[in-house]
C-alpha cells in the first residue's frame, strides 16, 4: 500500500509540473550572459551559500587561496510547470536552490576549490519522463545544456586561467556534466587540466567515455566517481535507466561490492546543516549505492531511493576526498 501511495503522490506531481504544451509553443527565456555576474549563482569573489560551512565544526571556506576551481552544476529544482525550461531570473526558484543544491552541494568543495556555478535555464523534471512524439523534453534538455557549454566556454576563457579544475554536478546537473566531459574534455587537451569529476546521482555507462575511467581509489585523479543512494534491499527498477550503472562506494572510494560499515562514514550533513557521524553505511549492489537505515529520522525516500541525500549522506567523506585529490594532483603536477 505504501509503494501505491508513493507512486500516486509521484503521478500528482508529475502532472503538476508538466507543461501543457508543446516546447515550440513556449516563448523561451534569453540565452544567458555569463559575461554578467548575476548569470552566475556562484562565483568565489561574492558572497554565496557555498561559502557555509557545517555549524558544529571547525571546518573553513578556504576559496580566497585554493589552487584548485570546481565547475558544479545544481540538480533539477524547477517543478513548475510554467515552461519547459527555467528562468535564471526567478527570484523564488533560485532561492529555492540556494538554500538546497548550493548549501547542501557545491558547498562541499569550498574547503580547497574556488566555486563556479552558472545559472542555467534547466528543464522541468517531466522533460525526463516525457514521450510525445514532439519530444518536447529532449529539447529542453538540449537547450539546458547549450547554456552550461556556454558557461564552462565562458569559464575557462575568462576564469580559468589554465588552472586545474574539478567538474561536478547532481542529477540533471551531473547530465550536464557528462556531455561537457565529453564534449570538452575526454578526447582534449583540457583532460591534463581534470582533477576528477563528481558525476553523482545519475546513471553513468562504463563505455561513455573513451579516456576518462571510474575511480578505483582515493587519491586517484582524472578519473571519475559516481553514485546513486537506494535503501538496502531495495532496487531502483522503473527508474533504473536513470540510476543504475558504474557506482563507486564514497566510503572507500572503490567499486568493489562489500558493505562497508557506518563507522567509516565521518559525517553526515543533515537538515539542520550540522554533522551527524556514523549515520548510514554503505555497499554498491546491481549498480546503486545500498545504505544501511539512517539512525535518525527524517530521510525521505521515493520508493527505496535516496536521491536527494546523495551528497549529504557522505558530506564529509566526500569533502576529504576533494581534498585528497586536489592534493594528489597538485603533488604530481609539481604545483
Amino acid at each position: 500500500m505504501q509503494r501505491f501511495r508513493i507512486l500516486y503522490l509521484f503521478i500528482v506531481l508529475l502532472g503538476a509540473c508538466t507543461p501543457h504544451r508543446a516546447f515550440e509553443e513556449y516563448d523561451h527565456h534569453a540565452v544567458p550572459d555569463y559575461s554578467r555576474p548575476d548569470a552566475w549563482i556562484c562565483l568565489p569573489a561574492r558572497h554565496n551559500a557555498s561559502d557555509t560551512v557545517p555549524l558544529n565544526t571547525t571546518e573553513k571556506d578556504l576559496q580566497a587561496t585554493a589552487k584548485v576551481d570546481v565547475f558544479y552544476i545544481y540538480p533539477t529544482l524547477d517543478l513548475s510547470g510554467g515552461n519547459w525550461n527555467a528562468d535564471i531570473y526567478d527570484k523564488h526558484l533560485n532561492k529555492t536552490i540556494e538554500k538546497t543544491a548550493i548549501i547542501n552541494q557545491a558547498s562541499v568543495f569550498n574547503g580547497c576549490c574556488k566555486v563556479y556555478s552558472p545559472r542555467y535555464r534547466q528543464a522541468t523534471l517531466a522533460a525526463f519522463y516525457d514521450k510525445t512524439e514532439n519530444a518536447s523534453g529532449t529539447k529542453a534538455l538540449h537547450l539546458a545544456y547549450s547554456d552550461i557549454r556556454l558557461a564552462f566556454q565562458y569559464y575557462i576563457k575568462n576564469y580559468n586561467q589554465g588552472r586545474p579544475f574539478i567538474i561536478a554536478g547532481h542529477s540533471q546537473g551531473t547530465l550536464m556534466a557528462y556531455n561537457l566531459l565529453r564534449e570538452f574534455i575526454d578526447t582534449t587537451a583540457l583532460r591534463k587540466q581534470l582533477v576528477a569529476a563528481y558525476l553523482i546521482g545519475y546513471h553513468v555507462d562504463k563505455n561513455f567515455f573513451k579516456n576518462l575511467k571510474p575511480s578505483d581509489s582515493a587519491t586517484e585523479t582524472g578519473c571519475y566517481i559516481v553514485w546513486n543512494t537506494v535503501a538496502t534491499g531495495g532496487e531502483y527498477t522503473k527508474l533504473s535507466k536513470f540510476f543504475s550503472g558504474v557506482c563507486v562506494n564514497p566510503l572507500t572510494w572503490k567499486q568493489d561490492t562489500a558493505f562497508v560499515d557506518a563507522r567509516y562514514n565521518i559525517g553526515t550533513l543533515n537538515h539542520s546543516f550540522k554533522i551527524d557521524s556514523n549515520e548510514v553505511g554503505a555497499g554498491i549492489r546491481n549498480g546503486v549505492l545500498h545504505i544501511s537505515k539512517p539512525i535518525h529520522k527524517g530521510y525521505k525516500t521515493f520508493g527505496t531511493g535516496y536521491h536527494i541525500y546523495d551528497y549529504n549522506f557522505f558530506y564529509m567523506n566526500l569533502r576529504r576526498n576533494v581534498e585528497q585529490r586536489v592534493a594528489a594532483y597538485l603533488k604530481t603536477a609539481g604545483r
